[in-house]
């Protein structure tokens, strides 16, 4: 059932948003607790928000975390569910749009003065800053970014092509891709079975493509945008991806495959900034894969921006709302911002934070180099596929289109393109 139905039918309403400094005058009277829910159990996941639950416990905390293993959509129906019964988490994750939409039927906290007193703001890019303070107040608090169009290469799978340079355009990609397949590389594109998978590729090649088509047709949803040549050209891309992958791979994580890729039986993976952590977590070294930007046909950096997030719910126990700003100031703090992405593989959301040392990898800094090109030339655009750009029913709609098509390779790209038009209206 699509979230946004549901949501009609839960609370009506916002009540007014807690106070911070009413909670924060709490935290010193009481022992701070937090109740928080995520998606994140297992893996580099798993360990980082655990090692956050260790420092919140070292500054005198009680850290309640329900991990809600599987995808964003499980997660938000005990959201709902928690919502519905009246007893909804001290904070839990939510991100992009939906921080908008979920804050008009439960009542949020302000978290604007301890934002203040953190300087916070001055170090996120506006755009993210945005999504998080939704009718101009902070109530919600961005954890670590990810691009999801970054691009990771095999060097076994390199050195069966005889090839030493990293693509830049998608020409530069394809021309790769059939290196790897005449040098013996089985499957030149890495990939798993899932929907945001398809996503991430459809995503990619448009964004690699035009990202000012991308931000028309899929951020503003722009009619003859959605209709346009680079929409085509983008199915046609996701096609030849599509024939380079394995086809008997079907709902599989990404993850399944890892042990192929790095084998060098596939060859290049379009996957976020996660994957780093992910390889790092299950035993592969940095000697095995490269990481790089993803293609951009004009040669600057395109960021598909993906950002985690906590929004922080309104609870009148005090021990909760001193735990809240207590989550709040480690939330901000580089140091744990810096801890949490070296176990990631992300990149810190504060602008402020030195990546040139121990501890953070090429990728990281290519990555983070990449987010200020992008910003610069305004090539940085939501992910779609992540839940960034549009609010989730909508981005159902497109991707219901977008995992057809990479399935059923009897469709036509411009037939796609008719497709996601029609899928679209009938989402609005």
């Amino acid at each position: 059932m699509p979230i946004s139905i549901t949501r009609r039918h839960l609370l009506a309403g916002s009540a007014a948003a807690l106070a911070m400094p009413a909670f924060a005058r709490a935290q010193g009277a009481v022992k701070p607790r937090l109740t928080a829910i995520s998606q994140w159990s297992a893996g580099s996941d798993g360990a980082a928000i655990t090692a956050l639950g260790k420092k919140f416990e070292e500054k005198g905390g009680i850290w309640q975390h329900s991990p809600v293993p599987g995808f964003t959509t499980e997660m938000m129906n005990k959201l709902r569910a928690q919502i519905i019964a009246g007893d909804p988490p001290a904070c839990s994750q939510l991100k992009g749009p939906e921080i908008a939409a979920w804050s008009k039927i439960a009542p949020t906290v302000d978290l604007d003065a301890v934002v203040a007193a953190a300087g916070y703001e001055k170090v996120v890019a506006p755009d993210l800053a945005k999504l998080h303070k939704p009718g101009g107040k902070w109530i919600a608090l961005p954890l670590q970014i990810y691009s999801t169009n970054m691009l990771f290469l095999s060097k076994r799978a390199m050195d069966k092509a005889k090839a030493d340079k990293i693509p830049v355009t998608w020409a530069d990609f394809n021309d790769l891709a059939e290196k790897m397949k005449s040098g013996g590389v089985t499957y030149p594109i890495a990939n798993g079975g899932t929907r945001p998978d398809d996503g991430q590729k459809f995503e990619a090649s448009l964004a690699g493509i035009s990202p000012a088509a991308y931000r028309a047709a899929i951020m503003n949803l722009d009619k003859k945008a959605l209709e346009g040549p680079e929409i085509k050209a983008a199915f046609a891309q996701v096609r030849k991806i599509a024939d380079w992958m394995d086809p008997n791979v079907g709902a599989q994580h990404f993850s399944t495959n890892l042990k192929r890729f790095v084998d060098g039986d596939m060859g290049m993976m379009i996957m976020g900034g996660w994957a780093q952590g992910v390889l790092r977590n299950a035993g592969f070294k940095f000697d095995d894969f490269i990481i790089a930007p993803g293609p951009s046909d004009n040669g600057k950096p395109v960021f598909l921006l993906n950002a985690d997030a906590f929004i922080f719910w309104q609870r009148k126990e005090p021990d909760l709302q001193a735990g809240q700003t207590l989550m709040a100031q480690l939330v901000m703090d580089p140091a744990i911002q810096t801890m949490y992405s070296q176990i990631t593989g992300s990149i810190p959301v504060r602008t402020d934070v030195d990546l040139s040392g121990d501890g953070w990898s090429e990728g990281q800094r290519r990555t983070a180099a990449a987010l200020k090109d992008a910003i610069a030339s305004n090539q940085a655009v939501l992910s779609v596929a992540h839940n960034m750009a549009q609010e989730n029913g909508m981005t159902a709609a497109m991707i219901d289109v977008i995992t057809e098509y990479v399935k059923n390779k009897t469709i036509k790209p411009e037939q796609a393109v008719t497709r996601l038009a029609e899928a679209v209206e009938g989402a609005r």
